[in-house]
Protein backbone atom coordinates (compact mmCIF):
# COMPACT_ATOMS: atom_id res chain seq x y z
CA UNK A 1 0.00 0.00 0.00
CA UNK A 2 1.23 2.99 -1.35
CA UNK A 3 0.53 6.24 0.35
CA UNK A 4 1.24 9.41 -1.89
CA UNK A 5 0.33 12.84 -1.72
CA UNK A 6 -1.58 13.94 -4.32
CA UNK A 7 0.43 17.38 -5.19
CA UNK A 8 -1.66 19.80 -3.16
CA UNK A 9 -0.28 19.53 0.65
CA UNK A 10 -2.33 22.18 1.87
CA UNK A 11 -5.80 20.65 0.56
CA UNK A 12 -4.97 17.54 3.01
CA UNK A 13 -6.07 15.35 -0.03
CA UNK A 14 -4.12 11.99 -0.49
CA UNK A 15 -4.39 9.23 -2.57
CA UNK A 16 -3.37 5.84 -1.62
CA UNK A 17 -3.14 2.83 -4.88
CA UNK A 18 -3.57 -1.16 -2.84
CA UNK A 19 -2.86 -4.28 -5.10
CA UNK A 20 -4.15 -6.47 -6.12
CA UNK A 21 -7.21 -5.57 -8.78
CA UNK A 22 -10.29 -6.51 -6.93
CA UNK A 23 -12.27 -9.31 -7.13
CA UNK A 24 -14.63 -7.77 -9.12
CA UNK A 25 -15.23 -7.81 -13.12
CA UNK A 26 -15.41 -4.36 -14.79
CA UNK A 27 -14.50 -0.64 -13.73
CA UNK A 28 -15.65 1.35 -11.59
CA UNK A 29 -15.38 3.71 -8.37
CA UNK A 30 -17.15 4.74 -5.29
CA UNK A 31 -17.30 8.28 -4.10
CA UNK A 32 -18.60 9.34 -0.14
CA UNK A 33 -19.45 12.77 0.48
CA UNK A 34 -19.41 13.98 4.14
CA UNK A 35 -21.46 16.85 5.49
CA UNK A 36 -20.01 19.22 7.86
CA UNK A 37 -20.32 16.48 10.91
CA UNK A 38 -18.54 13.49 8.67
CA UNK A 39 -21.38 12.09 8.49
CA UNK A 40 -21.66 9.99 5.19
CA UNK A 41 -24.15 12.41 3.24
CA UNK A 42 -23.76 10.64 -0.16
CA UNK A 43 -22.25 7.06 -1.43
CA UNK A 44 -22.24 6.78 -5.00
CA UNK A 45 -20.89 3.71 -7.02
CA UNK A 46 -19.84 4.90 -10.59
CA UNK A 47 -19.50 2.47 -13.59
CA UNK A 48 -17.19 4.81 -15.67
CA UNK A 49 -16.58 3.04 -18.75
CA UNK A 50 -18.12 2.35 -21.76
CA UNK A 51 -18.81 0.09 -24.99
CA UNK A 52 -21.78 0.10 -26.69
CA UNK A 53 -22.72 -3.35 -28.41
CA UNK A 54 -25.72 -2.06 -28.78
CA UNK A 55 -24.84 0.53 -31.04
CA UNK A 56 -22.66 -1.32 -33.15
CA UNK A 57 -24.58 -4.30 -33.93
CA UNK A 58 -27.20 -2.29 -36.03
CA UNK A 59 -26.50 -3.11 -39.75
CA UNK A 60 -25.83 -6.81 -39.08
CA UNK A 61 -28.11 -9.65 -40.22
CA UNK A 62 -30.82 -10.54 -37.47
CA UNK A 63 -29.01 -14.65 -37.92
CA UNK A 64 -25.33 -13.20 -36.72
CA UNK A 65 -26.47 -11.53 -33.53
CA UNK A 66 -26.09 -15.17 -31.16
CA UNK A 67 -22.57 -15.27 -32.27
CA UNK A 68 -21.51 -11.73 -31.92
CA UNK A 69 -23.35 -10.25 -29.10
CA UNK A 70 -21.89 -13.04 -26.15
CA UNK A 71 -18.32 -11.51 -27.30
CA UNK A 72 -19.64 -8.60 -24.57
CA UNK A 73 -18.11 -10.72 -21.88
CA UNK A 74 -16.06 -13.18 -21.39
CA UNK A 75 -17.39 -14.53 -18.09
CA UNK A 76 -21.46 -15.11 -18.81
CA UNK A 77 -21.09 -15.40 -22.90
CA UNK A 78 -23.49 -18.10 -22.66
CA UNK A 79 -26.58 -15.73 -21.14
CA UNK A 80 -26.18 -13.45 -23.99
CA UNK A 81 -25.92 -16.58 -26.83
CA UNK A 82 -29.45 -17.79 -25.33
CA UNK A 83 -30.90 -14.23 -24.57
CA UNK A 84 -30.17 -13.76 -28.14
CA UNK A 85 -31.16 -16.42 -29.77
CA UNK A 86 -34.30 -16.64 -28.11
CA UNK A 87 -34.97 -13.03 -29.63
CA UNK A 88 -34.25 -14.40 -33.00
CA UNK A 89 -36.58 -17.13 -32.37
CA UNK A 90 -38.81 -14.74 -31.97
CA UNK A 91 -37.92 -12.70 -34.96
CA UNK A 92 -37.86 -16.23 -36.99
CA UNK A 93 -41.72 -16.19 -36.02
CA UNK A 94 -40.83 -19.37 -34.16
CA UNK A 95 -42.83 -19.39 -30.48
CA UNK A 96 -41.88 -23.08 -29.52
CA UNK A 97 -39.02 -25.29 -30.15
CA UNK A 98 -38.64 -28.62 -30.89
CA UNK A 99 -38.36 -30.82 -27.51
CA UNK A 100 -34.11 -31.45 -28.78
CA UNK A 101 -33.75 -27.70 -29.22
CA UNK A 102 -35.31 -26.86 -26.13
CA UNK A 103 -33.59 -28.83 -23.75
CA UNK A 104 -30.45 -29.02 -25.51
CA UNK A 105 -30.60 -24.82 -24.51
CA UNK A 106 -31.75 -25.68 -21.55
CA UNK A 107 -28.99 -27.71 -20.85
CA UNK A 108 -26.44 -25.48 -21.57
CA UNK A 109 -27.94 -22.78 -19.77
CA UNK A 110 -27.79 -24.65 -16.66
CA UNK A 111 -24.03 -25.90 -16.97
CA UNK A 112 -23.54 -21.89 -17.11
CA UNK A 113 -25.27 -20.61 -14.26
CA UNK A 114 -23.64 -23.34 -12.02
CA UNK A 115 -19.80 -22.92 -13.33
CA UNK A 116 -20.26 -18.91 -13.21
CA UNK A 117 -22.18 -18.98 -10.02
CA UNK A 118 -18.90 -21.40 -8.63
CA UNK A 119 -16.59 -18.61 -10.09
CA UNK A 120 -18.38 -15.72 -8.17
CA UNK A 121 -18.95 -17.83 -4.65
CA UNK A 122 -15.38 -19.75 -4.63
CA UNK A 123 -12.92 -17.39 -6.22
CA UNK A 124 -14.22 -13.96 -5.56
CA UNK A 125 -16.60 -14.34 -2.76
CA UNK A 126 -15.34 -17.24 -0.29
CA UNK A 127 -11.69 -15.19 0.50
CA UNK A 128 -14.01 -12.82 2.30
CA UNK A 129 -16.53 -15.17 4.08
CA UNK A 130 -13.85 -17.70 5.17
CA UNK A 131 -10.56 -16.05 5.86
CA UNK A 132 -12.14 -12.88 7.18
CA UNK A 133 -13.40 -8.97 5.39
CA UNK A 134 -10.19 -7.59 6.90
CA UNK A 135 -7.83 -10.13 6.41
CA UNK A 136 -3.88 -9.57 5.32
CA UNK A 137 -4.89 -8.89 1.68
CA UNK A 138 -1.69 -10.77 0.62
CA UNK A 139 -3.57 -14.14 1.77
CA UNK A 140 -7.21 -13.03 1.04
CA UNK A 141 -7.56 -14.67 -2.36
CA UNK A 142 -8.27 -17.91 -3.69
CA UNK A 143 -4.57 -19.05 -3.10
CA UNK A 144 -5.25 -18.60 0.49
CA UNK A 145 -8.59 -20.36 0.91
CA UNK A 146 -7.00 -23.18 -0.71
CA UNK A 147 -4.07 -23.43 1.52
CA UNK A 148 -6.46 -23.12 4.48
CA UNK A 149 -9.31 -25.14 3.17
CA UNK A 150 -7.79 -27.48 0.48
CA UNK A 151 -11.58 -29.39 -0.26
CA UNK A 152 -12.81 -25.30 -1.19
CA UNK A 153 -9.76 -24.94 -3.92
CA UNK A 154 -10.90 -28.75 -5.36
CA UNK A 155 -14.54 -27.48 -5.61
CA UNK A 156 -13.61 -24.30 -6.82
CA UNK A 157 -11.97 -26.22 -9.76
CA UNK A 158 -13.96 -29.38 -10.30
CA UNK A 159 -17.34 -27.41 -9.95
CA UNK A 160 -16.32 -24.88 -13.31
CA UNK A 161 -14.85 -27.49 -14.99
CA UNK A 162 -18.00 -29.66 -14.73
CA UNK A 163 -20.11 -26.77 -15.77
CA UNK A 164 -17.86 -25.73 -18.31
CA UNK A 165 -18.12 -29.83 -19.72
CA UNK A 166 -21.55 -29.10 -20.28
CA UNK A 167 -20.97 -25.76 -22.36
CA UNK A 168 -18.49 -27.82 -24.43
CA UNK A 169 -21.06 -30.41 -25.17
CA UNK A 170 -23.96 -28.36 -26.19
CA UNK A 171 -22.11 -25.63 -27.97
CA UNK A 172 -18.86 -26.89 -29.26
CA UNK A 173 -16.56 -25.10 -27.05
CA UNK A 174 -16.47 -23.62 -23.35
CA UNK A 175 -16.34 -20.18 -23.99
CA UNK A 176 -18.45 -18.56 -26.81
CA UNK A 177 -20.32 -21.61 -28.20
CA UNK A 178 -22.28 -22.13 -31.24
CA UNK A 179 -25.66 -23.62 -30.54
CA UNK A 180 -28.43 -21.45 -31.33
CA UNK A 181 -29.62 -20.72 -34.63
CA UNK A 182 -33.34 -18.94 -35.51
CA UNK A 183 -36.13 -21.37 -34.49
CA UNK A 184 -34.06 -24.31 -32.85
CA UNK A 185 -29.93 -25.06 -32.36
CA UNK A 186 -27.81 -26.70 -34.81
CA UNK A 187 -26.67 -29.75 -33.26
CA UNK A 188 -27.95 -32.38 -30.44
CA UNK A 189 -25.82 -34.47 -27.62
CA UNK A 190 -23.84 -37.19 -28.11
CA UNK A 191 -23.90 -40.31 -26.68
CA UNK A 192 -20.06 -39.79 -25.86
CA UNK A 193 -20.34 -36.40 -23.81
CA UNK A 194 -23.99 -37.92 -22.20
CA UNK A 195 -22.14 -40.62 -20.83
CA UNK A 196 -19.15 -38.50 -19.51
CA UNK A 197 -21.39 -35.84 -18.07
CA UNK A 198 -23.67 -38.18 -16.28
CA UNK A 199 -20.71 -39.78 -14.50
CA UNK A 200 -19.58 -36.66 -13.81
CA UNK A 201 -22.09 -35.38 -12.58
CA UNK A 202 -22.81 -36.91 -9.04
CA UNK A 203 -19.68 -35.80 -7.37
CA UNK A 204 -20.80 -32.18 -8.74
CA UNK A 205 -24.37 -32.23 -6.88
CA UNK A 206 -22.33 -34.02 -3.45
CA UNK A 207 -19.84 -30.84 -3.61
CA UNK A 208 -22.45 -28.04 -4.46
CA UNK A 209 -24.37 -29.16 -1.21
CA UNK A 210 -20.97 -29.84 0.94
CA UNK A 211 -20.60 -26.32 0.00
CA UNK A 212 -23.47 -25.20 1.19
CA UNK A 213 -22.90 -26.84 4.52
CA UNK A 214 -19.87 -25.38 4.82
CA UNK A 215 -21.40 -21.82 4.20
CA UNK A 216 -23.94 -22.16 6.87
CA UNK A 217 -21.07 -22.38 9.08
CA UNK A 218 -20.25 -19.20 8.45
CA UNK A 219 -23.71 -17.89 8.85
CA UNK A 220 -23.90 -19.80 12.28
CA UNK A 221 -21.01 -18.28 13.30
CA UNK A 222 -21.87 -14.59 12.05
CA UNK A 223 -25.58 -14.33 12.47
CA UNK A 224 -25.56 -10.86 13.37
CA UNK A 225 -23.13 -9.95 10.25
CA UNK A 226 -24.49 -11.92 8.07
CA UNK A 227 -28.50 -10.58 8.95
CA UNK A 228 -26.86 -6.90 9.07
CA UNK A 229 -24.00 -6.48 6.92
CA UNK A 230 -25.26 -4.48 3.74
CA UNK A 231 -28.89 -5.14 4.54
CA UNK A 232 -31.31 -3.02 2.35
CA UNK A 233 -35.10 -3.57 2.55
CA UNK A 234 -35.82 -3.87 -1.42
CA UNK A 235 -38.70 -4.85 -3.94
CA UNK A 236 -37.41 -8.52 -5.88
CA UNK A 237 -38.44 -9.52 -9.43
CA UNK A 238 -37.16 -12.62 -11.05
CA UNK A 239 -38.72 -15.05 -13.79
CA UNK A 240 -41.15 -17.90 -12.67
CA UNK A 241 -42.67 -20.79 -14.85
CA UNK A 242 -46.24 -21.05 -14.90
CA UNK A 243 -46.60 -22.89 -12.08
CA UNK A 244 -44.95 -20.09 -10.02
CA UNK A 245 -41.65 -22.83 -9.47
CA UNK A 246 -38.25 -21.50 -10.10
CA UNK A 247 -37.26 -21.45 -13.81
CA UNK A 248 -34.13 -20.04 -15.09
CA UNK A 249 -34.28 -20.51 -18.94
CA UNK A 250 -38.28 -19.17 -19.63
CA UNK A 251 -41.19 -18.19 -17.64
CA UNK A 252 -42.95 -14.96 -17.03
CA UNK A 253 -42.35 -11.81 -14.70
CA UNK A 254 -43.47 -11.26 -10.94
CA UNK A 255 -42.13 -9.03 -9.09
CA UNK A 256 -43.01 -8.43 -5.29
CA UNK A 257 -42.56 -5.71 -3.01
CA UNK A 258 -40.79 -5.61 0.71
CA UNK A 259 -43.36 -7.06 2.79
CA UNK A 260 -43.66 -10.32 0.35
CA UNK A 261 -46.95 -8.60 -1.68
CA UNK A 262 -46.91 -8.91 -5.28
CA UNK A 263 -46.45 -6.05 -7.64
CA UNK A 264 -46.97 -7.69 -11.16
CA UNK A 265 -46.98 -11.34 -12.07
CA UNK A 266 -47.36 -13.39 -15.57
CA UNK A 267 -45.76 -10.62 -17.67
CA UNK A 268 -44.44 -12.06 -20.83
CA UNK A 269 -40.91 -11.11 -21.94
CA UNK A 270 -42.70 -8.79 -25.09
CA UNK A 271 -44.34 -6.47 -22.69
CA UNK A 272 -41.33 -5.35 -20.20
CA UNK A 273 -41.07 -1.86 -21.24
CA UNK A 274 -45.02 -1.60 -20.36
CA UNK A 275 -43.67 -2.23 -16.62
CA UNK A 276 -39.96 -1.41 -16.02
CA UNK A 277 -38.30 2.06 -17.19
CA UNK A 278 -35.25 3.33 -17.20
CA UNK A 279 -33.49 6.23 -15.57
CA UNK A 280 -30.27 8.03 -16.74
CA UNK A 281 -28.09 9.62 -14.10
CA UNK A 282 -25.19 12.06 -15.54
CA UNK A 283 -22.25 10.13 -12.72
CA UNK A 284 -22.61 6.83 -14.38
CA UNK A 285 -22.93 5.11 -17.61
CA UNK A 286 -25.33 2.41 -16.17
CA UNK A 287 -28.79 3.07 -16.39
CA UNK A 288 -31.40 2.74 -13.13
CA UNK A 289 -34.39 0.22 -13.98
CA UNK A 290 -37.54 1.03 -11.90
CA UNK A 291 -40.71 -0.71 -11.74
CA UNK A 292 -43.19 2.26 -13.41
CA UNK A 293 -46.08 1.82 -11.33
CA UNK A 294 -44.09 3.49 -8.83
CA UNK A 295 -41.79 5.66 -10.45
CA UNK A 296 -37.93 6.26 -10.03
CA UNK A 297 -37.75 6.90 -6.74
CA UNK A 298 -39.89 4.53 -5.32
CA UNK A 299 -39.47 1.79 -7.93
CA UNK A 300 -36.36 0.02 -7.77
CA UNK A 301 -35.66 -3.92 -7.09
CA UNK A 302 -33.47 -6.36 -6.84
CA UNK A 303 -32.75 -9.38 -9.35
CA UNK A 304 -30.77 -12.06 -9.18
CA UNK A 305 -30.63 -15.66 -6.71
CA UNK A 306 -32.07 -13.93 -3.97
CA UNK A 307 -34.95 -12.24 -5.81
CA UNK A 308 -35.51 -15.69 -7.77
CA UNK A 309 -35.83 -17.71 -4.21
CA UNK A 310 -37.85 -14.82 -2.68
CA UNK A 311 -40.02 -14.93 -6.08
CA UNK A 312 -40.36 -18.20 -6.63
CA UNK A 313 -43.31 -20.26 -4.95
CA UNK A 314 -40.76 -23.63 -4.66
CA UNK A 315 -38.10 -25.04 -6.98
CA UNK A 316 -38.94 -28.87 -8.22
CA UNK A 317 -35.40 -30.42 -7.75
CA UNK A 318 -35.57 -32.19 -4.21
CA UNK A 319 -32.48 -31.06 -2.46
CA UNK A 320 -32.48 -27.32 -3.94
CA UNK A 321 -36.48 -27.06 -2.45
CA UNK A 322 -35.33 -28.69 0.92
CA UNK A 323 -32.33 -25.94 0.49
CA UNK A 324 -34.82 -23.37 -0.26
CA UNK A 325 -37.23 -23.80 2.53
CA UNK A 326 -34.58 -24.02 5.49
CA UNK A 327 -33.20 -20.83 3.29
CA UNK A 328 -36.89 -18.98 3.41
CA UNK A 329 -37.01 -19.90 7.39
CA UNK A 330 -33.65 -18.76 8.61
CA UNK A 331 -32.13 -16.84 5.56
CA UNK A 332 -32.73 -13.60 7.98
CA UNK A 333 -36.37 -12.86 8.28
CA UNK A 334 -37.00 -11.85 12.04
CA UNK A 335 -40.64 -12.77 11.41
CA UNK A 336 -40.47 -16.23 9.26
CA UNK A 337 -42.31 -14.87 6.57
CA UNK A 338 -41.52 -12.47 3.49
CA UNK A 339 -39.11 -11.99 1.49
CA UNK A 340 -34.90 -12.16 2.63
CA UNK A 341 -33.28 -8.86 2.61
CA UNK A 342 -29.85 -9.97 3.81
CA UNK A 343 -27.30 -8.70 1.29
CA UNK A 344 -24.64 -11.25 2.37
CA UNK A 345 -27.96 -14.28 1.88
CA UNK A 346 -27.16 -13.91 -1.96
CA UNK A 347 -24.03 -16.21 -1.46
CA UNK A 348 -26.77 -18.84 -0.10
CA UNK A 349 -29.33 -18.19 -2.89
CA UNK A 350 -26.52 -18.65 -5.24
CA UNK A 351 -25.24 -21.87 -3.50
CA UNK A 352 -29.11 -22.87 -3.56
CA UNK A 353 -29.77 -22.35 -7.24
CA UNK A 354 -26.04 -24.16 -7.89
CA UNK A 355 -27.53 -27.26 -6.22
CA UNK A 356 -31.05 -26.80 -8.35
CA UNK A 357 -28.56 -26.69 -11.75
CA UNK A 358 -26.62 -29.50 -10.81
CA UNK A 359 -30.21 -31.51 -10.13
CA UNK A 360 -31.68 -30.24 -13.69
CA UNK A 361 -28.43 -31.58 -15.40
CA UNK A 362 -28.72 -34.76 -13.78
CA UNK A 363 -32.51 -35.25 -14.70
CA UNK A 364 -31.60 -33.67 -18.48
CA UNK A 365 -28.57 -36.31 -19.34
CA UNK A 366 -31.18 -39.26 -19.01
CA UNK A 367 -34.00 -37.51 -21.32
CA UNK A 368 -33.38 -38.99 -24.96
CA UNK A 369 -34.49 -36.07 -26.52
CA UNK A 370 -31.03 -34.36 -26.06
CA UNK A 371 -30.05 -37.45 -29.32
CA UNK A 372 -33.20 -36.16 -31.34
CA UNK A 373 -32.75 -35.31 -34.65
CA UNK A 374 -35.23 -32.92 -34.60
CA UNK A 375 -33.33 -29.40 -34.41
CA UNK A 376 -35.12 -26.55 -36.07
CA UNK A 377 -38.37 -25.02 -36.80
CA UNK A 378 -39.38 -22.19 -39.15
CA UNK A 379 -42.28 -19.58 -38.85
CA UNK A 380 -43.25 -16.34 -40.40
CA UNK A 381 -40.87 -13.06 -40.04
CA UNK A 382 -41.93 -10.65 -37.48
CA UNK A 383 -39.83 -7.42 -37.12
CA UNK A 384 -39.07 -7.62 -33.59
CA UNK A 385 -38.26 -10.10 -30.76
CA UNK A 386 -37.80 -9.72 -27.16
CA UNK A 387 -36.95 -12.26 -24.65
CA UNK A 388 -35.71 -12.67 -20.93
CA UNK A 389 -34.25 -15.24 -19.08
CA UNK A 390 -32.23 -15.68 -15.73
CA UNK A 391 -28.72 -14.96 -16.32
CA UNK A 392 -26.13 -16.25 -13.20
CA UNK A 393 -26.64 -12.67 -11.86
CA UNK A 394 -30.25 -12.22 -12.64
CA UNK A 395 -33.02 -11.41 -15.11
CA UNK A 396 -31.86 -10.62 -18.77
CA UNK A 397 -33.49 -9.08 -21.53
CA UNK A 398 -32.33 -9.12 -25.13
CA UNK A 399 -34.62 -6.70 -27.23
CA UNK A 400 -34.06 -6.97 -31.05
CA UNK A 401 -35.86 -5.00 -33.62
CA UNK A 402 -35.05 -5.37 -37.22
CA UNK A 403 -35.85 -4.00 -41.63
CA UNK A 404 -37.30 -5.46 -44.40
CA UNK A 405 -33.56 -6.61 -45.10
CA UNK A 406 -33.20 -8.33 -42.51
CA UNK A 407 -30.71 -5.87 -40.53
CA UNK A 408 -30.84 -4.72 -36.97
CA UNK A 409 -32.14 -1.27 -36.54
CA UNK A 410 -32.26 -1.30 -32.79
CA UNK A 411 -31.14 -3.19 -29.82
CA UNK A 412 -31.75 -2.60 -25.92
CA UNK A 413 -30.39 -4.95 -23.35
CA UNK A 414 -30.75 -4.70 -19.87
CA UNK A 415 -28.53 -7.20 -18.14
CA UNK A 416 -28.86 -7.99 -14.02
CA UNK A 417 -26.21 -6.15 -12.72
CA UNK A 418 -28.06 -2.92 -14.28
CA UNK A 419 -31.58 -4.04 -12.39
CA UNK A 420 -29.40 -3.98 -9.34
CA UNK A 421 -27.32 -0.76 -9.82
CA UNK A 422 -29.59 1.04 -7.06
CA UNK A 423 -29.48 -1.27 -4.35
CA UNK A 424 -25.69 -1.53 -5.18
CA UNK A 425 -25.73 2.00 -4.17
CA UNK A 426 -27.83 1.82 -1.26
CA UNK A 427 -25.83 -1.26 -0.06
CA UNK A 428 -22.56 0.98 -0.58
CA UNK A 429 -24.24 3.46 1.76
CA UNK A 430 -25.04 1.40 4.20
CA UNK A 431 -21.95 -0.18 4.70
CA UNK A 432 -19.89 3.45 4.49
CA UNK A 433 -22.50 4.80 7.68
CA UNK A 434 -22.06 1.56 9.53
CA UNK A 435 -18.34 0.92 8.99
CA UNK A 436 -16.54 3.70 7.55
CA UNK A 437 -18.01 6.67 9.02
CA UNK A 438 -15.50 8.58 10.84
CA UNK A 439 -12.75 6.51 10.90
CA UNK A 440 -9.69 6.19 8.87
CA UNK A 441 -9.77 4.05 5.70
CA UNK A 442 -7.71 1.01 6.14
CA UNK A 443 -7.54 -1.04 3.55
CA UNK A 444 -9.62 -4.01 5.14
CA UNK A 445 -12.69 -1.50 5.89
CA UNK A 446 -12.26 -0.57 2.44
CA UNK A 447 -13.14 -4.08 1.59
CA UNK A 448 -15.54 -3.96 2.99
CA UNK A 449 -17.38 -1.76 0.46
CA UNK A 450 -15.96 -4.80 -2.09
CA UNK A 451 -17.47 -7.31 0.17
CA UNK A 452 -20.84 -5.09 -0.67
CA UNK A 453 -20.42 -5.07 -4.18
CA UNK A 454 -18.80 -8.31 -4.83
CA UNK A 455 -22.22 -9.94 -3.07
CA UNK A 456 -24.28 -8.77 -6.20
CA UNK A 457 -21.86 -10.92 -8.36
CA UNK A 458 -21.89 -7.48 -10.59
CA UNK A 459 -20.78 -7.88 -14.34
CA UNK A 460 -19.72 -4.14 -15.85
CA UNK A 461 -18.83 -5.11 -18.89
CA UNK A 462 -22.08 -6.28 -19.25
CA UNK A 463 -23.90 -4.06 -17.22
CA UNK A 464 -22.38 -0.62 -19.49
CA UNK A 465 -20.87 -2.69 -22.44
CA UNK A 466 -17.52 -1.45 -20.36
CA UNK A 467 -13.98 -3.16 -21.41
CA UNK A 468 -11.29 -3.70 -18.47
CA UNK A 469 -10.37 -4.42 -14.99
CA UNK A 470 -12.32 -3.04 -12.15
CA UNK A 471 -10.34 -0.08 -10.69
CA UNK A 472 -12.05 0.36 -7.45
CA UNK A 473 -11.46 4.50 -6.18
CA UNK A 474 -13.13 5.54 -2.47
CA UNK A 475 -12.90 9.12 -2.55
CA UNK A 476 -14.55 11.03 0.13
CA UNK A 477 -15.42 14.67 -0.07
CA UNK A 478 -16.41 17.23 2.83
CA UNK A 479 -20.08 18.84 1.90
CA UNK A 480 -18.84 21.31 -0.54
CA UNK A 481 -17.51 18.43 -2.52
CA UNK A 482 -13.77 18.59 -2.21
CA UNK A 483 -11.62 15.69 -1.88
CA UNK A 484 -10.47 14.80 1.82
CA UNK A 485 -9.11 11.18 0.91
CA UNK A 486 -8.53 8.83 -1.99
CA UNK A 487 -7.95 5.56 -2.38
CA UNK A 488 -7.43 3.47 -5.25
CA UNK A 489 -7.34 -0.40 -6.25
CA UNK A 490 -5.85 -1.34 -9.01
Amino acid sequence: MNDEDNGNRDSGTRRIVIDPVTRVEGHGKVTLRLDDAGNIAQARFHVVEFRGFERFIQGRMYWEVPVIVQRLCGICPVSHHLGAGKAMDAIAGVDRLTPTAEKMRRLMHYGQVLQSSAVNFFHLASPDLLLGFEAPVETRTIIGVMERYPEVGKWAIMIRKFGQMVIAATGGRRIHPRLCVPGGVNQNLSVEYRDNLRRDVEPVLAWCCQALELHRAFIDAHPELHAEFARIESHYMSLVAADGGLDLYDGRLRAMDAKGGMIFDGIPADRYADYLGEEVRPWSYMKFPYIRALGPEQGWYRVGPLAQLNCCAFIGTPLAEQARRDFMAQGGVRNGSGPVHATLAYHWARLVCMIHCAETIRILLHDDDLQGGDLVVTGEKRLRGISVLEAPRGTLFHHYEIDEQDRIVRANLIVATTHNNEAINRSIRQVAERDLAGRDISEGLLNHLEVAIRAYDPCLSCATHALGQMKLVVTLEDSDGTPILSKARG
